[in-house]
């Protein structure tokens, strides 16, 4: 069960790593489309509207290169074709990023076992190329539209208007959730989770208060690390310390990265830490009402942002948060050295 879990894991980590080169383009160019061209850009014609179709176009795509590449993990190259059909129907029927997954899951498993059935030499050899994609992405395709599609774009649709009708209480709750859960493994799976889930809210309502929210909660630990070390430089050796200009470069560029050497090296005290920082700082971002039109980008899509002062503040206010935190749970270095040199001595 173990190994299922880490393999699962690491097919669904495959997916989102092909699926970014769409995601991050798409969402930066729709963005840019909005902002030369104006909230109702789509019905206009000209270089803004062109610009804001050709990030749709790519956004089009990214359920189906996470579902595709998911299965492409599972079951090779084989996998590929009904992954990313499969996403794609997922992406048409309504089912989103949830679909897109439970899409590659069921290709790249269905491939394997297909390509172990027992079948005569000369049928051997048109497997890769005729049965296994014709028979894999038909029957991938069909559970989708069928079965799998609907609760699913159901579920989605439920959440989609929950979302747009939430309360200020609702909206701090959502932001405190999605903040923390930004800063919990710094880019592994739950980081993504809360992401693609904020992409799959922007894409399907319109949505882009949690977009902001995920922005706030990824760019809020490496600032952490950088204020804490600041404000107590005694509790930090001097290597730590030389890290400081690295954590703003990683707060400013939305990678939360830049905060796994800390946290690898004093989990108990770190990570909390951050979680209390992203999470302060997402809870603000919508209890603000702020959107982020961008996927990524960090303050170099700052002018994407329809209240730019409230992003920044969710940022400062959520850093010095979790600053505050890790310098009250650290202890002062000094006592640390001590130990250490008495225990060599002895």
């Amino acid at each position: 069960m173990k190994n299922f879990l880490h393999d699962l894991q690491k097919h669904l980590l495959t997916g989102v790593s092909y699926m970014i080169p769409f995601v991050v383009p798409g969402g930066i160019l729709i963005a840019l489309g909005f902002l030369f061209g104006g909230i109702k850009v789509y019905e206009n014609t000209g270089f803004a509207a062109e610009l804001f179709w050709l990030g749709k176009d790519a956004f089009g795509l990214m359920v189906g290169a996470l579902a595709g590449y998911i299965a492409y993990s599972i079951s090779d190259r084989p996998g590929i074709a009904p992954g990313f059909v499969g996403g794609i129907v997922s992406d048409r029927i309504g089912a989103g990023f949830i679909g897109g997954i439970i899409a590659g899951l069921l290709a790249g498993y269905l491939v394997e076992a297909i390509k172990n059935l027992d079948v005569p030499q000369m049928v051997r050899s048109l497997m890769p190329v005729l049965i296994i994609p014709l028979a894999a992405t038909a029957i991938v395709g069909l559970l989708m539209v069928y079965l799998i599609g609907p609760p699913v774009a159901w579920l989605n649709e439920t959440l989609s208007t929950f979302l747009n009708n939430m309360g200020a209480i609702s909206a701090l709750l959502l932001g405190l959730i999605i903040g923390g859960m930004m800063a919990v493994d710094m880019g592994g799976p739950v980081n993504k989770a809360a992401y693609f889930f904020a992409l799959g809210v922007a894409e399907t309502a319109e949505n882009w208060g949690p977009v902001a929210a995920a922005f706030v909660g990824g760019m809020v630990p490496p600032l952490v690390i950088a204020l804490a070390m600041l404000l107590a430089k005694q509790k930090f050796t001097d290597e730590e310390r030389a890290g400081i200009p690295g954590c703003f470069v990683g707060a400013a560029s939305f990678i939360t990265e830049f905060a796994i050497p800390y946290a690898a090296g004093d989990p108990a005290r770190v990570i909390p830490a951050i979680i209390a920082g992203s999470a302060v700082g997402g809870a603000i971002s919508m209890g603000l009402g702020v959107t982020m039109m961008a996927p990524h980008g960090g303050l170099f899509v700052l002018a994407l942002s329809n209240k730019p002062l409230g992003f920044l503040l969710s940022i400062l206010v959520g850093g010095i948060v979790g600053a505050l935190v890790l310098v009250a749970l650290k202890p002062k270095l000094e006592k640390e050295t001590e130990a250490t040199e008495a225990a060599v001595s002895a």
